[in-house]
């Protein structure tokens, strides 16, 4: 059973109501067709916000600052001074990625090819920053890729995942961004420089292209070893708690203080057996 309901005439008088006065209310005889109602709104809420999307709106939305304001110019939320320091700080990197095209266009085709062409400009640029540090502080290439670029490169995954939990009504789209964007940076990462770097040197008549493996056996054994632990936690978080993400505080705080043990482990360990181990000496020389 469907039918709307439509708010009119608020009493006291000095409440107003918006122009979205109509509600759609469904009244379903089991779970599963009210399961099914609810992806069906999902799925119209999407295409309706879609189809709102253009490239002004974006622009907008990059360069506001609140309180926010709805379609009848009321304010509904303030912000603090924290927000406001953070916009401030990001506001370029915004405008930046405001220049992506709306997912309405070309059926999101665009919006991708744009987008991972920004993704990789800036982790461009935080791969020659990490160098550039890296090489004026006297730390080792191996030790740079997996702290400061990894870090750095990491971070706008880990955000994207944070709203992707709190919009979602489980955790498959948090768990599947980071996995999704993993495999990115290794088959997109390394494949191509490798295509790239082959390519130039056989036209170049210089042989096989190859790189010494030097002390990458250890850091991928150390990282399966707490792969491995990650992933045990993640089963018993489902068994115990019943959600990999969430639950009581407790569970939540021990969870992530025992990942972020993990991930120092695996660094310490890989920078100690980088500065223990014989140099490796890279005899490819490139042509003039």
């Amino acid at each position: 059973m469907l039918f709307n309901i439509k708010i009119s005439d608020p009493s006291p008088s000095e409440v107003k109501i918006s122009k979205k006065n109509v509600c759609i209310v469904t009244i379903s005889k089991n779970d599963d067709e009210m399961n099914q109602m609810e992806d069906h709104k999902k799925l119209l809420e999407y295409y309706l916000a879609q189809k709102e999307t253009t490239w002004s709106s974006q622009f907008k939305k990059a360069v506001m600052l609140g309180p926010q304001i709805d379609e009848d110019n009321l304010m509904i939320e303030d912000v603090s001074a924290g927000e406001a320091a953070l916009h401030f700080l990001g506001m370029s990197w915004k405008l930046l990625f405001a220049l992506v095209p709306p997912t309405n266009i070309w059926n999101g085709k665009l919006s991708f090819i744009v987008a991972l062409s920004f993704i990789g400009f800036c982790t461009a640029i935080v791969e020659q920053f990490a160098t550039l540090l890296g090489c004026v502080a006297g730390i080792e290439d191996s030790i740079t890729a997996i702290t400061l670029v990894a870090l750095g490169t990491s971070l706008p995954d880990t955000f994207a995942s944070m709203t992707a939990a709190r919009n979602s009504d489980n955790a498959d789209s948090a768990i599947g961004n980071i996995t999704g964007s993993n495999c990115v940076n290794v088959f997109l990462g390394l494949g191509l420089p490798w295509v790239i770097a082959c390519q130039y040197w056989d036209k170049h008549n210089l042989g096989n292209y190859k790189v010494p493996a030097g002390n990458l056996s250890f850091s991928v054994m150390v990282f399966l070893i707490v792969a491995v632990i990650c992933f045990m936690i993640l089963v018993a978080r489902r068994i115990i708690i019943g959600g990999e993400l969430g639950g009581p505080p407790a569970s939540r705080y021990l969870s992530c203080g025992v990942l972020i043990f993990l991930w120092l482990v695996y660094i310490v360990l890989s920078i100690l057996n980088t500065t223990t181990a014989d140099p490796v000496v890279n005899t490819k020389v490139a042509p003039k």
